[in-house]
């Protein structure tokens, strides 16, 4: 997306007008303008010198942002000077300067003609004098505030009438209509005539004039500094990256300018310093801040071969670290322009308002120029009904229906931001509160994504750390992710490290050693139970283990049962609590994963998800997303490659932060805290700045539709009421201020608070798919199935070529998806249904593949095939 700096806009008809100029020409697919940031934002062919011109045409000024973005992503000043507020100390002279001669002018047209106060003894008497001082006063006032004018009359021209239009037409009819009293009264007195001269001294409206403009702009004043307070959380994110960062270059430390660090320069960090770009540790250990990054206050340990982030904070050791991404492409700068990004898009519901304010200008006009007439014709004087036009002018305010939406965007985006969670986009954020399902994948998003020690079973005899200290003396040669788990247990339990001889590593088994002697065995149960005899009790409880979704490692020495080891992929700590906090807000939650069905149950039970969805490929996963679609709004969470499809198949993707780059370009939502309890988070922000906006919208509506007719004395026949321009001009400034002032009221909204969560009861039911629904989702079965039943389409698959292999040597979950991998990358197998405890594999042929063929690719992972049928 092209992004481009309006000049010129002063209400929602301006941003509808340059989007529509713009949206016209060819090649432009998408056109959206921002009348809150003066952005826009292009797609398309179309060059920039049309786009340009398009604007120009149309009335506006228009530049590309070119360098800018670049250097604000870098964390120069000028980044921080793109968002800086120019308007309000303009608005602040302009004000003052206003009010000033204002003040005047009030005083000898209202304080000494209606409360006679006294005047200098030169104009005490003098009704023609004092008619000129206040002409000449009205008109310093409408030179201090010719912006209105000039604007104005250029929309007018252009055929775009806008804010300015309204409020140059009122404050000019006021104007000159009081010349005509001026000069009538001029011509009354020049015969001699005071009897008719006296009364035009009553028709002057030159201070209605002065304070309409006055108004106004003081309305401006305040919505430009509620405006800037909007773009916070983005300054805040600009102001935070280093400007500086000491690199080694020719073997000596030197300080240079951010923009000139390169990707896999090395720098180095001292304690109390921010990291000046991402990088990787090379050397040292520290504990680091990234609350900047993360909105997570508790410094993470950093140590050799650990990422690290630009503007994170060094809050102890001595680093020296490798650059990997530098200038826009670090994370802060991803982040900065994640939020940028998104207050230059337009959310759906803003569409309401920009039909509205594009035909609101020529209405109100008409309108006033109806009333004018009306009362005119109806017998009152040229006074009361000019009043009457005017105040249709001053207090119609297209300004409140424009910033309804944008302001609250920005405020929720930034919002999300501060506490770690990026809406790519303003639809993104209106639409993530809309969801009705969530589909969670498992590994790395409901668990931690790294198998951990969760069940230690020692046999008679044997402390809980003498069998651990015997599983790490074997594991830690071994290569198996499950030995990963062995080894982290055993060192936060501070365990000795000891040295085993002979060790060998038996795939698909176990493995065994010498540990002083003694002979050491561990692997699977049929492994160990061939040298040893395993009791009933400790079976029967690894078999409960196992149907936990655990993995029981057995281990023995000398003949001997030592104990049993269970591993697994825990789920993170605030999985459960988040899948609750879902379910509370009426969300259907579905859990998706390649694991085999028993394992995916054990999570499943464990996080409290209302549907499980095991045994999906990649492509499955997409299918699955398109059947859940048929019953509502459907947001996928995932971290992984394989969850691109189905993130970018989902109405909402969201990504975990700590996952894979391709996860997370496919997402529409990122979570950078990589907390599963972001997500009810984030569906709370959307639906919270939805309800902020429907606020500003009905506000802004009720108050044109209430404020319109008031003003054009609708009810001066049966209450006698009438308003008088200047508190129509009051009303209109205030109606802005009002709107971005309720959008401000986001800031304080605390995303993880649940009592205010929708306790609702929720009407999507299962998928029906259960285990085998991933196989299905494409042909989009509808009907649920009994557990066990079969569908049509099952029916169907089951008649195509199958195979069935006798693997021996798995011992986990890891060794079938190892299996399971393999198979299917052969050309011709378009599925394998892999089980270490049966032993099988399941393959699902779509062409010819010879067994040879699937044998091979089997033994070639350390994995005997015994038979193939």
């Amino acid at each position: 997306m092209d992004q481009y700096t309006v000049t010129g806009m002063s209400c929602a008809a301006c941003s509808a007008r340059v989007e529509k100029a713009v949206s016209k020409l060819p090649g432009v697919t998408s056109c959206s303008v921002s009348l809150l940031t003066n952005s826009m934002g292009v797609e398309g062919s179309a060059s920039a010198q049309e786009i340009i011109a398009a604007v120009e045409q149309a009335g506006y000024g228009a530049s590309q942002k070119g360098g800018e973005a670049k250097a604000a992503s870098a964390g120069a000043s000028l980044g921080e000077d793109m968002l800086k507020d120019r308007e309000t100390p303009l608005l602040k002279k302009r004000l003052s300067a206003s009010i000033g001669f204002l003040a005047v002018l009030m005083y000898l047209s209202m304080g000494h003609m209606m409360w006679n106060w006294p005047v200098p003894a030169f104009l005490e008497g003098k009704h023609m004098m004092q008619g000129l001082l206040q002409l000449l006063l009205t008109t310093i006032v409408m030179v201090i505030n010719q912006k209105f004018f000039v604007s104005g009359l250029k929309g007018l021209l252009n055929k775009a009438p806008n804010m300015d239009t309204l409020v140059a037409l009122g404050s000019g009819a006021s104007y000159f209509y009081s010349v005509y009293a001026l000069l009538a009264m001029a011509y009354y007195l020049d015969q001699g005539d005071m009897a008719s001269a006296m009364p035009y001294m009553h028709e002057f409206y030159f201070e209605s004039a002065a304070m309409i403009l006055t108004l106004i702009t003081l309305g401006k004043m305040l919505e430009a500094r509620s405006k800037g307070k909007t773009t916070d959380a983005l300054k805040g994110l600009m102001k935070l990256a280093p400007k500086t960062a000491v690199v080694i270059r020719d073997g000596a430390e030197t300080e240079v300018p951010i923009e000139q660090v390169e990707k896999d320069d090395v720098f180095i960090v001292r304690p109390g310093e921010n990291i000046p770009v991402d990088g990787v540790v090379l050397e040292g250990s520290s504990a680091v801040n990234e609350a900047a990054l993360t909105g997570e206050s508790i410094p993470v340990d950093k140590a050799e071969g650990d990422r690290v982030s630009a503007a994170t904070l060094n809050q102890s050791g001595f680093i020296r670290c490798r650059a990997t991404r530098v200038g826009e492409d670090t994370t802060l700068s991803q982040i900065i322009q994640m939020v940028s990004d998104a207050a230059a898009t337009k959310a759906p519901i803003a569409k309401v308002a920009d039909r509205v304010s594009g035909v609101f200008v020529p209405a109100v006009i008409g309108i006033s120029l109806a009333t004018l007439l009306i009362w005119l014709a109806a017998g009152q004087s040229v006074g009361f009904a000019l009043a009457r036009g005017i105040s249709v002018l001053v207090i119609s305010c297209p300004c409140a229906l424009g910033l309804a939406t944008p302001v609250a965007i920005m405020v929720g985006n930034g919002l999300g931001a501060k506490n770690g969670i990026m809406f790519k986009t303003a639809v993104s954020l209106e639409e993530t509160g809309k969801m009705q399902i969530v589909a969670l994948d498992k590994t790395g998003t409901i668990t931690s994504g790294e198998p951990k020690v969760t069940d230690i079973l020692p046999a008679e005899g044997v402390g809980e750390d003498e069998l651990l200290s015997l599983a790490y003396a074997l594991e830690k040669k071994s290569e198996h992710p499950l030995a990963r788990a062995v080894l982290l247990k055993a060192e936060e339990k501070k365990l000795a490290a000891r040295e085993v001889s002979g060790f060998k590593a038996l795939p698909g088994n176990g493995l065994e050693g010498d540990l002083d002697g003694v002979h050491l065995r561990g692997g699977n149960r049929k492994f160990i139970s061939g040298y040893v005899e395993i009791p009933q009790k400790i079976l029967e409880q690894a078999e409960g283990l196992a149907d936990e979704g655990k993995t029981p490692l057995y281990f023995c020495r000398d003949g001997r049962l030592a104990g049993v080891v269970a591993v697994a992929d825990v789920i993170k700590e605030d999985s459960s609590q988040a899948v609750k906090e879902l379910q509370n807000m009426g969300i259907h939650v579905v859990m998706l994963t390649g694991d085999n069905e028993k394992t995916a149950k054990a999570i499943g039970r464990q996080a409290g998800v209302d549907e499980v969805i095991a045994g999906v490929l990649p492509d499955g996963k997409e299918q699955v997303i398109r059947t859940l679609k048929e019953k509502g709004k459907v947001a996928m969470v995932g971290d992984g490659i394989n969850d691109a499809p189905a993130l970018t198949r989902a109405d909402m993707g969201i990504a975990i932060g700590a996952g894979t780059d391709i996860a997370i370009d496919a997402a529409d939502v990122v979570l950078m805290k990589s907390r599963l309890s972001d997500v009810p988070a984030a569906i709370r922000m959307s639906r919270a700045t939805l309800r902020n906006i429907h606020e500003n919208l009905f506000w802004a509506f009720f108050y044109n539709v209430v404020g319109i007719p008031l003003a054009a004395g609708l009810w001066y026949p049966i209450f006698g009421w009438k308003l008088n321009p200047m508190f129509g001009a009051a009303a209109m400034s205030l109606s802005s201020f009002c709107v971005v002032t309720n959008a401000l009221r986001l800031n304080w909204f605390n995303l993880h608070d649940t009592k205010h969560d929708k306790k609702q009861k929720r009407s999507i039911g299962s998928s029906g798919m259960g285990s085998e629904g991933a196989k299905e989702g494409e042909e989009g079965e509808k009907k649920a199935k009994a557990p066990g039943e079969k569908s049509e389409i099952r029916k169907k698959e089951d008649k195509r070529m199958t195979k069935t292999m006798k693997i021996e040597g798995m011992m986990c979950g890891h060794c079938e998806a190892r299996v399971k991998k393999c198979l299917e990358a052969l050309e011709g197998v378009s599925e394998a249904k892999v089980s270490h405890e049966e032993g099988t594999a399941v393959v699902t042929l779509s062409g010819d593949v010879s067994d040879d063929v699937l044998k091979k690719a089997v033994e070639d992972q350390d994995y005997q095939v015994l038979s193939v049928q």
